[in-house]
């Protein structure tokens, strides 16, 4: 059952997230959303539903001036439409308070957790495992190389033979699909999917739902 829940950020944030277990101990999923959507978004898509039912437990957060993570610690009301540089940057500790909070409230170590990103949230999930040398999976929908200073080529070549990196993106989206083959060729083992006319980040899923089923199995093969 899905339930609510919220944490603080090292430099005190409250990030509202959404948390839905699978029925035994397992890996997990973090999904990290792009810009402008909100944690919602990949229980609408259906992409929840699927990890879920493939034995994973999902938390997906509302990235700090998203949807329901709006209060900094000074009481300071955060939007992301007028955030610098150096705020989008500081998303990154949104990350690594979700993935303190799966360790700490349900046994999720490292080793079991998968990092779902798209657009910013891509490069996100991407500069975690470079930073977490132990998390086995990062899908990456829709990545740059640089969103707003959260970059990407140097974290890729971060990651380690255990890390396996799942790469997707759309030919109608110039900057996404030649990113992809640029990591690809900085990590050769990485898994390529390569659309015609099917969008942005999550926007894939609606135009091509069989990426869920594709990116799920993956996870679960990369996770056991």
């Amino acid at each position: 059952m899905t339930q609510k829940v919220d944490f603080l950020t090292k430099d005190g944030v409250r990030i509202s997230a959404v948390f839905d277990p699978a029925s035994r101990p397992g890996p997990a999923a973090l999904l990290l959303h792009m810009m402008p959507a909100t944690k919602e978004s990949w229980s609408a898509a259906g992409f929840t539903q699927l990890l879920v039912k493939a034995g994973f437990s999902v938390l997906a957060v509302d990235l700090r001036g998203h949807g329901e993570s709006r209060t900094a610690a000074d009481g300071r009301q955060l939007d992301y439409m007028l955030f610098g540089d150096r705020e989008h940057q500081a998303k990154m500790l949104d990350v690594e308070a979700a993935a303190a909070w799966l360790r700490e409230n349900a046994g999720v170590t490292e080793d079991k957790l998968a990092v779902v990103g798209a657009s910013i949230g891509a490069n996100l999930s991407i500069a975690f495992a470079a930073a977490h040398a132990h998390v086995p999976a990062t899908v990456a929908l829709s990545p740059g190389m640089d969103y707003r200073g959260v970059t990407t080529p140097d974290k890729v070549r971060r990651l380690g033979s255990g890390q396996s990196l799942f790469l997707a993106a759309s030919s109608d989206d110039e900057l996404s699909f030649q990113t992809d083959r640029r990591l690809a060729e900085m990590k050769p083992d990485s898994l390529v999917k390569e659309y015609d006319g099917a969008g942005h980040g999550t926007t894939m899923f609606e135009r091509r739902p069989e990426l869920m089923g594709e990116i799920v199995a993956w996870l679960k093969e990369k996770t056991g």
